[in-house]
Formats: structure tokens, sequence, C-alpha cells
């Protein structure tokens, strides 16, 4: 039956789920700033708790996917390294390569520095600043200034030396700072999530690309083999046509299809090259210093793969985990710009030594000091503070709805895979005896051609049919594996082994 869940039924798996990072954690040192204030002002913040703006999500949740077989309820997520289930030592590799050179990967990771910049600059207002200064100034008062006023003639000239310090807090009564700060490191949350988004989809291309480059590479080679058993076979007919057995039609009707077979070779190869520069790119390799050797798909193996049930996705899917987080600092937003309509109180401090001499500068008479408390309430912005709290409003709700879609979009990647996987691995089984019942009816038919037994128009036939059999194959082949990528991808690629959470490192 379908269930509903919301953002307070997720708060445990956000619990479990948070990455840890080497992000200082700026709150634990600000609790002592503010427990005197929070103190006296609990009864009056009641309503002002953080972490009250979570709008509820209503998702439909299966108990388990259509296209999956029951005996895979209880299947465990894929493995980290799930690509070593297809068997191939070169595609093993070209995933280390792009894990450790692609550029997109690095992108992603410089946006995680980036975020937990940002932390810092939000966390900032939480603690007090603290500025030193000092100065020394000579001064001489003007002649006339000092004749007006009856002191006598000539300007007076004195000094001036000064030192000191001047500190600033703003108290943080209603939350605003504290939850910019929370809405800033969600963001540095999401930007780990997307480093495991980019890496996943990049790991899902070099994949799909190295299939693609054995798919070119298998029908290069099937379209060479059936050019040159066309040629076989018009090199048979012309014999016939000299002897006077064939006629002019039959020869030019063979003639075409081995030309067909061989102006098919060209686009092929055109697939191979730019799938191997594709790869290239994915490894941050010059195109010009770069091959794959490839293989046929044949050789590649299907790894079992189980998908579990629905609710594992939550966990499973980097994307969603990055939806969500997301979402969280959208709320923290929100309660900032509400916030904001409350008071602010600020207080500085400073002191520090003021002389006539240096020589006298740091005298206890000499010290002095300054303390200022103000409170600045908003009156009219021309309703500016309104609209900013609008907008973070209206960014909760696409975030929400953004969330929302993850999940649903995740659990229809799922069916789609599935389907595609089964529904491709019968199609493959189907076309193989197709394959092979072309295979003997051309062999059939090219032995009776030689012996003049056969009609030319049946020999035309069944080449076509073997032809267009063995490349469809190769087609099958292809796309079942594309649809088992799929799936991972769908899945979550690995990315958290049976359920449990890894620790993701810079």
């Amino acid at each position: 039956m379908p269930t509903t869940s919301s953002v307070r039924d997720l708060q445990p798996i956000r619990k479990h789920a948070r990455i840890k990072t080497a992000r200082v954690d700026l709150g634990s040192k600000l609790r002592a700033a503010s427990a005197l204030a929070a103190l006296v002002l609990c009864p009056a913040l009641s309503g002002c708790i953080l972490g009250s703006e979570r709008p509820e999500l209503n998702l439909d949740m299966s108990a388990s996917y259509r296209a999956a077989p029951k005996s895979d309820a209880d299947a465990a997520v894929p493995v980290l390294d799930w690509w070593r289930g297809f068997r191939s030592g070169e595609l093993t590799s070209l995933m280390e390569a792009a894990q450790i050179y692609n550029l997109d990967i690095a992108v992603a990771i410089a946006q995680i520095v980036q975020a937990d910049a940002q932390v810092g600059v939000s966390g900032a207002p939480l603690l007090p600043t603290l500025t030193g200064n000092a100065s020394a100034e000579r001064q001489k008062q003007s002649s006339a200034n000092t004749i007006s006023s009856g002191q006598g003639f000539g300007g007076a000239t004195f000094n001036t030396f000064q030192t000191g310090l001047t500190a600033s807090y703003m108290l943080d009564f209603w939350g605003k700072n504290r939850a910019m700060l929370y809405a800033a490191e969600e963001n540095a949350t999401v930007s780990r999530y997307n480093r495991e988004v980019v890496t996943l989809t990049t790991e899902v291309t070099v994949a799909n690309t190295y299939f693609q480059i054995l798919a070119a590479q298998e029908q290069i080679r099937v379209t060479r083999q059936n050019l040159a058993a066309a040629e076989r076979i018009l090199a048979v007919i012309k014999n016939q046509f000299n002897g006077g057995t064939a006629s002019q039609l039959d020869l030019s009707q063979q003639e075409a299809l081995a030309a067909t077979q061989r102006a098919a070779i060209p686009p092929l190869e055109v697939t191979l090259g730019q799938n191997i520069a594709a790869m290239a790119l994915l490894v941050a390799r010059a195109p010009a210093n770069f091959t794959v050797h490839g293989g046929s798909t044949g050789q590649i193996t299907i790894p079992r793969v189980t998908p579990g049930l629905p609710s594992e996705l939550l966990y499973q899917r980097p994307d969603i985990r990055q939806a969500e987080a997301l979402l969280a600092s959208s709320n923290f937003s929100v309660e900032a710009a509400r916030a904001a309509f409350f008071p602010q109180i600020q207080l500085t401090g400073t002191t520090g030594f003021q002389s006539a001499a240096l020589a006298s500068l740091f005298t206890p008479g000499a010290w002095f000091y300054t303390l200022t408390a103000s409170l600045t309430q908003p009156i009219f912005d021309g309703f500016l503070l309104e609209s900013q709290l609008k907008q973070a409003k209206g960014v909760q709700l696409q975030n929400l709805q953004a969330y929302r879609k993850a999940v649903l979009s995740a659990f229809a990647d799922v069916e789609k895979a599935l389907i595609a996987l089964q529904k491709f691995t019968l199609q493959e089984r189907l076309q193989r005896d197709v394959v092979t019942s072309s295979r003997k009816a051309f062999d059939v038919a090219e032995t009776q051609l030689r012996g003049g037994t056969v009609n030319l128009i049946t020999v035309l036939q069944t080449q076509q049919t073997l032809f267009t059999a063995e490349n469809n194959l190769v087609l099958v082949r292809l796309n079942k594996l594309l649809a088992a990528s799929s799936l991972f991808q769908a899945l979550g690629g690995g990315w958290t082994p049976r359920g449990t959470l890894v620790s993701l490192q810079q």
C-alpha cells in the first residue's frame, strides 16, 4: 500500500546520513557566548525555535518494484566498485583513471572548498569581532585661532598617542545568524552530494562509452565479415555470368549488396573514433595520445543486479540526498528571513591608552574605555524584509517540489531500467536463435549456389537476412549493457554498500 512521509519522518535519515567533513563546528563554539541570552529570552522566543520550517512531503512510497522478482525484495545494494562485475580489465582501468583525473569531478571538489569557506563566512557574525588600533598624531593649532581666543601669538603644537582595542558582538536573540550558518552548512552538504552525483554520472558515462566502443568495433568486424561473404558470392556469380548461367541482373544485385556492406563501414568507424575521443575527455587525456583496445560485447558479463526495496533509495541515491540537503538549507533561509523582522542588539566596547607623551602612554592615568549597547528595529524599509521572506518561501517551495520529483524519478528510473534489462536479455536470447538459423540458411544457400542448384534470389535473401540478424544482435547486446549500467545508476551506483553510509573524503 502507498505510504506517505514527511521531512520530520526523514530526520533519522538526515541524522545518520550527515557527511563527515573537516569543517569546524562553529555552533559548538558559540553556545557559551549565547547561553545567558538564551536563558533570559527563552520564554519570549518559544515561537522562534530553529528547525520549525519543515513542510510535509506527502510522497507516494510503494513496497516493492513492479518489475523486480519477488525473491529480490531483501537484496543488497550494488557494491562500491560495481563495474568490476562486468569482468573487463580495461573497463576497470578506465574507471580508476576517470575517478582520479576526470575534470568534472575536480570541479565538484573545488565547489566543496568554496562551500566550506562559505560556512566560515556565514558563521562569522555569531562570533565577536576584535579590532586593534594604534595612532600617533602631531597637531599645530592655527595662529589666528589663538589670537582670537586671547591666548597670545603663535599656534600651539602638541602630540597625541593612542592605542586601543574595539570589540563588538551582535546578540543573536532571534536565531537569524545561526539559521544562516545552518543554511550554509546544508549547502556544504549539498556540494558533497553533488560531488557524488558527478562521480556516479562520470562512472556510468565511462561504462556506456566503453560499451559503445565495443559495439562499434564488433559491428565493423561483422560488416567486414559480411562484406567478405558477399564478395565470395559475387565471385561465384561472376563465374556463372561468364559461363552464361547467370544474368546481368543477378550480377548487378550482388554487386549492389557488396557495395552496401562496404559503404556501411565508414559510419561505424566515425562512431568508433568519436567514442574513443569522448573516452579520452572523460579521463582527461588528449585524444591523439589515447587509445582503447576494446573487444566484443559478447565478452562482457552482465552482473546480477538486485534492486532491493524502494525505500532504500533514500539512502542509496546521492541526488536524493542532495535534494534533501538543499530543502533543509532553504528551510533555514526562511527562518533567517523571518528573524530579520525582529530588533537587532549590538554590543560595542572600546578600551585603550591615550597620552600626549609617548613615555606616559601606558601609565594608569592614560587608560580609557567606552561601552555602547544599541538596538535597531526595522520600521519601514519599502517592504524589503517582507519581499525577502516571500522569496525565501518561494525557494523553499521550489526545493520541496524538486525533492519530491527526485524521489519519484528515482523510483521510475529503477523500474525503467529493470524492464529494459529483462526485455533486452530475452531479446538477446531470441536474436541469437535468429542469427543461428540465418547462418545455417546462408551456408546451405552458398553451398547450393556453388553446385548450381539454388535460385539466386534465394541466395540474396539469405545474405540480407543474415547480415541484418548479426547487426541486430550487436545492437541488442549493446542495449542490454546500457540497461545494466542504467540500473546501477538508478540504484545509486553502490555509493552506500548494504544501506550503510560511508565517509566522503576530499
